[in-house]
């Protein structure tokens, strides 16, 4: 019998959270367990200084449970603080992009209602590594050579991820002292005691908004996901201030859509979604809706717990900067704020800005059928709709379906698409606004998927444009 499977986008993340499996915890403690593992190891993707989004089915549900785990801007933020500081727009890097970390107080919100194990047992894993260190993968090799001149304006960010070469050990014994002592404490230490004093003090000494107050007042939030159905399947997301809403509206669209050209009705389709999007969505407590770099994993387990959970910084190493005494990233998630008071999601005080952070689970008959998601910011909904598509139309094995190649619509109707695409040349020479990129480029997203088949029965598949892979427990 399977007792539990994961797939995540770094190994060391799957095996972890294949131990926690084996050690008698269930899903939801096998997935922060990866996921604390990723802010150590895939620091170009994500940190303890971003925030989490996670749809969970419980063992024994009739329905899924969304949590929206989103950090606030600062008390400090107003468009007229930016704007008095030289910018037209809102920063995309730096102290005024940082908003509230919203990952560890949302492991805690998972652990407390779900977990099993508690708090030491999930986070030691990601501690270790962090303290004895881990190998530098050619893809964050690449992404640290990248973005060594970003990084190399803050000497905190630049002395601990330098450019590096594949091959090379890289340890972070401050990170490892946070999470340890976070699996002492929980998360009232992060955000309440020595690690908030840091995370303010290099924030309002760099000139950003976020204060102690911002951090010891944050909270996650539990949701109803919202629905689209798509052929015979019922696809679950996050309502707003994320951009689930896109996600179903593409689904929708390419329902109804006759499928004769897949990409210019792709293209249709996504128009119409992130018009919806970027119309509407920010969040709910201020503004009510009127209708990156990322990492995703998805893990199940032999008691009926499935788990679909995503983390962020933002942008590939966020906000480039590093507070001070504690080995984290913290976001740049504010970017994402319009300095337009008309528009809304306007930059406000302690609000939370359009989250890109979209975790997906789809039933069938009202049973669970699908947990599934990807890293990719703004092009997660079309990444999703291409992977559901695989799954759903083309009747793909998991593995299959994340391996197919993919398109991806830019701003401007610029489409990328992978060289191996079918007639790929052929498409790019009629199309001028077609721009080829290589194969199993991380741009397209790292998609991971997991199909129930029944209550110890999976099929899943891990993304071979990151570094991840399938553990199965048995």
């Amino acid at each position: 019998m399977t007792r539990g499977i994961i797939a995540t986008p770094h190994r060391a993340a799957s095996e972890a959270g294949a131990q926690v499996l084996r050690d008698g915890g269930n899903a939801i403690d096998a997935a922060i367990a990866a996921d604390a593992v990723l802010c150590v190891v895939y620091p170009h993707m994500t940190s303890l200084g971003g925030d989490l989004m996670a749809i969970v089915w419980p063992a024994g549900a009739t329905k899924p449970v969304g949590l929206i785990g989103a950090g606030r801007s600062g008390e400090l933020a107003t468009i007229d603080a930016v704007r008095a500081a030289g910018h037209t727009t809102m920063p995309e890097r730096g102290p005024m992009s940082i908003t509230v970390p919203g990952t560890v107080e949302a492991w805690g919100r998972l652990i407390e209602r779900f977990g099993t194990l508690g708090w030491a047992p999930v986070l030691e894993p990601a501690a270790a590594y962090a303290e004895s260190g881990y190998m530098i993968t050619p893809q964050l090799s690449e992404f640290l050579k990248a973005a060594a001149a970003m990084l190399g304006r803050e000497p905190t960010a630049y002395a601990l991820y330098p450019p590096m070469e594949a091959g090379m050990t890289l340890r972070n014994p401050d990170l490892a002292a946070v999470l340890r002592d976070i699996g002492r404490h929980g998360f009232n230490t992060f955000y309440r005691g020595e690690v908030a004093q840091a995370i303010a003090a290099a924030i309002q000494k760099r000139g950003g908004f976020v204060t102690e107050r911002d951090l010891a007042t944050h909270h996650s939030e539990w949701v109803d996901t919202v629905t689209q159905s798509y052929r015979d399947v019922v696809v679950h997301e996050l309502p707003p201030p994320t951009q689930g809403v896109a996600a179903l509206a593409m689904f929708r669209e390419l329902e109804r859509r006759p499928g004769d050209d897949f990409i210019a009705e792709f293209v249709a389709a996504r128009d119409v979604a992130y018009d919806l999007r970027d119309r509407t969505v920010s969040d709910p407590d201020f503004t009510p809706p009127e209708g990156g770099d990322t990492i995703y994993l998805c893990a199940a387990d032999e008691h009926g717990n499935l788990v679909s959970l995503i983390q962020s910084v933002s942008f590939d190493f966020g906000s480039g900067i590093v507070a001070e005494g504690t080995g984290m990233l913290l976001q740049n998630r504010g970017c994402y704020f319009s300095l337009d008071p008309s528009h809304a999601n306007r930059l406000e005080p302690r609000k939370r800005t359009m989250h890109t952070l979209i975790p997906a689970l789809a039933t069938r008959e009202g049973r669970p059928w699908a947990i599934f998601g990807t890293m990719g910011g703004d092009a997660q909904p079309q990444i999703q709709a291409q992977v559901l598509i695989n799954l759903v139309d083309h009747g793909l094995e998991p593995q299959e379906a994340l391996a197919r190649p993919r398109l991806r619509v830019r701003r401007g109707n610029v489409i990328d698409l992978e060289a191996d695409y079918p007639n790929a040349g052929a498409l790019a020479h009629a199309d001028h606004r077609i721009v080829l990129m290589p194969p199993k480029h991380h741009e397209f997203g790292h998609a991971h998927a997991t199909l129930i088949d029944g209550p110890t029965e999976w099929r899943a598949g891990a993304d071979p444009r990151s570094d991840g892979s399938v553990e199965r427990v048995r």
